[in-house]
């Protein structure tokens, strides 16, 4: 049997054994390896010449180092070179061995960091998600504001106040309190209809907008080209009350939520506050100097958003009839169509008659996100109860969807051509869309699909409304009618 050297994988001349690692080595390799690096190659274990031990075997005698000019020293010379190269290429081999383990510890370190990053990134993005819910990220225009005067009444005529008196400290603090209740409060196809007309005067024809009691959606309110607010019971088939001030058409109307009283706006400039019991008009808000085009009442109760021609759009406050405040986009100069208040009530979009909608923060009344894409005037906007979505209606007969958490338009539902869009309505489950306009067509949630569609006004739709859990839909149009249907 022949000994093999762990370096050279060649027959040693003086071999030696480790006692570290156990393995057989040519002596000279093995002392120029321990001198430069003091371990046992095989091993790394510390290891010194005195403890290599010695194998004794037959071999011939070498003869005396010859001079260098001889065979012999050249022959010498070469196996001191091939000891060289052994041991390099001994220490490469090691080498090579510990990258490898180096990069392979490497690569799995960079896979998980790789892991690790996508699920904050996706954490991140669903918590920029959530916050834009409740306010959308960008500023682009600061408010300005415009004094009014205030006029008052004596004896039994209405106040009328356009007094701008600012938000108070106090005032921002409930708008927030009841957008936190509200955000945290977040969360139901059978059909046939009922009709009522009759409602409104027939020489001037046309119910131009409508509403639901919130706390009985038997009691229908519903403005019209008459000039006249009526209260309705749909219950007992009967009207409740028949309300008069208005000089020029009604064209918004809002029941609140928990009084028996009712707001109306019209082209006459004014916004009136009616109580139902009465019969009578008890404030007149003159917050505009044009026609008053969109109006909405925020999530307290206690506060009226409107919006107008003459470019502005206010903040009113309805138990003290006061203008809290007054704002302009001075940069676009042009008229607002429409205004709705967010489920939450810190935000509110508003609709303009050149094709833009407009996000407002309503504590920094300032202009926070702009949505353009329609290509006529904005005639009806929308939010989703959930707070997620808005849907926006114009007169290029389209509807479009915009996602308010990434800021974008996410679905454009192109109607007919000459499609008249006049009301938009989601359910309170936010499982249904309604539109109105030359016909009603109903829409599900998520997939935008089309799953009913009723014709049986002979005039445009211009107003809708949806009943309990979506248990109904009501709509009023031109043709002076009022159509109730079963979902």
């Amino acid at each position: 049997m022949s000994l093999v050297c762990a370096i050279s994988n060649e027959v040693p001349e003086h071999p030696c054994v480790s006692p570290v690692s156990n393995q057989v080595f040519e002596r000279r390799l093995i002392e120029k390896y321990i001198a430069e690096n003091g371990v046992d190659p095989m091993n790394s274990q510390p290891l010194s010449e005195e403890q290599l031990i010695d194998i004794k075997v037959s071999h011939p005698i070498r003869p005396k180092a010859p001079s260098s000019t001889s065979i012999p020293a050249i022959l010498k010379a070469l196996q001191d070179e091939w000891d060289a190269v052994m041991l390099h290429s001994f220490t490469l081999r090691q080498q090579l061995q510990t990258t490898r383990q180096e990069l392979s510890h490497a690569l799995y370190q960079h896979d998980a960091a790789c892991r690790v990053i996508a699920r904050l990134t996706k954490e991140v993005t669903a918590a920029r998600e959530a916050l834009a819910t409740l306010k959308p990220q960008a500023g682009l225009v600061a408010p300005q504001s415009m004094p009014a005067s205030q006029l008052a009444g004596a004896g039994g005529e209405p106040m009328e106040v356009s007094v701008q008196v600012g938000m108070t400290p106090e005032i921002i603090q409930k708008l927030q309190d009841k957008a936190t209740v509200l955000t945290t409060e977040r969360k139901k196809v059978r059909c046939s209809f009922k009709k009522m007309s009759g409602l409104h005067s027939a020489s001037v024809p046309g119910i131009l907008c409508m509403d639901l009691c919130p706390s009985d959606t038997n009691k229908v309110l519903t403005g019209g080209a008459d000039k006249n607010v009526v209260v309705f019971d749909k219950k007992e088939e009967q009207i409740i009350a028949t309300l008069k001030g208005h000089t020029k058409k009604v064209t918004s109307v809002i029941y609140h939520p928990s009084q028996s009283v009712v707001f109306s706006a019209s082209p006459d400039s004014t916004i009136r506050v009616w109580s139902v019991t009465g019969g009578n008009c008890i404030q007149v808000v003159r917050a505009h100097e044009a026609s008053v085009t969109g109006l909405s009442l925020h999530a307290t109760g206690d506060y009226l958003l409107s919006s107008s021609e003459d470019q502005y759009w206010a903040f009113s406050d309805i138990q003290t009839g006061q203008v809290l405040t007054k704002v302009t986009d001075e940069a676009a100069g042009v008229a607002l169509t429409c205004a709705q208040f967010h489920p939450d009530g810190l935000i509110f979009g508003t609709g303009t008659a050149d094709s833009q909608i407009k996000i407002w923060d309503l504590k920094e009344h300032t202009n926070v996100a702009n949505f353009p894409g329609h290509s006529g005037p904005v005639t009806s906007i929308a939010f989703s109860e959930n707070g997620y979505y808005l849907a926006t209606g114009a007169q290029d007969s389209s509807v479009k969807l915009w996602d308010l958490r990434k800021l974008k338009n996410f679905k454009t539902i192109a109607l007919d051509n000459n499609y008249e869009v006049k009301s938009l309505v989601f359910d309170q489950s936010g499982t249904y869309l309604a539109v109105g306009g030359s016909d009603i067509r109903v829409y599900i949630c998520k997939q935008w699909s089309e799953v009913l569609n009723f014709s049986d006004h002979s005039g445009l739709v211009t107003g809708l409304a949806f009943g309990d859990n979506a248990q109904f839909l009501s709509s009023a149009g031109m043709d002076r009618s009022l159509k109730f249907y079963s979902l």
